[in-house]
C-alpha cells in the first residue's frame, strides 16, 4: 500500500494497482492488509487471515481455470 494525501492510498488488488479511500479505517499503515469494497477500505485484517484468504482465492482460481480447459 502506498499512502497518499486526503485519506487516499494505492493498493495492490491481485496485481492491479488501484487508488482507494482509507477514510473509514483508523491508523492504517503501509504493509497492512485491508478489506476493500467499492473503492473504500472498510477494515484491516491481520497477516495470517490475509494469507488464508489469498490462498483460498488462488485455490478458487486454479479450480476455475481447470474447469475452463477444453
Amino acid at each position: 500500500m502506498e499512502l497518499r494525501p486526503n485519506d487516499q492510498a494505492v493498493v495492490n488488488l491481485g496485481g492491479i494497482r488501484k487508488e482507494i479511500s482509507i477514510a473509514l479505517v483508523a491508523d492504517v499503515q503501509v504493509g497492512d492488509y485491508v478489506i476493500v469494497h467499492v473503492g473504500h477500505a472498510i477494515g484491516v485484517i491481520d497477516p495470517e487471515e490475509a494469507a488464508r484468504t489469498l490462498a483460498l482465492f488462488a485455490e478458487m482460481q486454479a479450480v476455475a481455470g481447470a474447469e475452463v480447459q477444453p
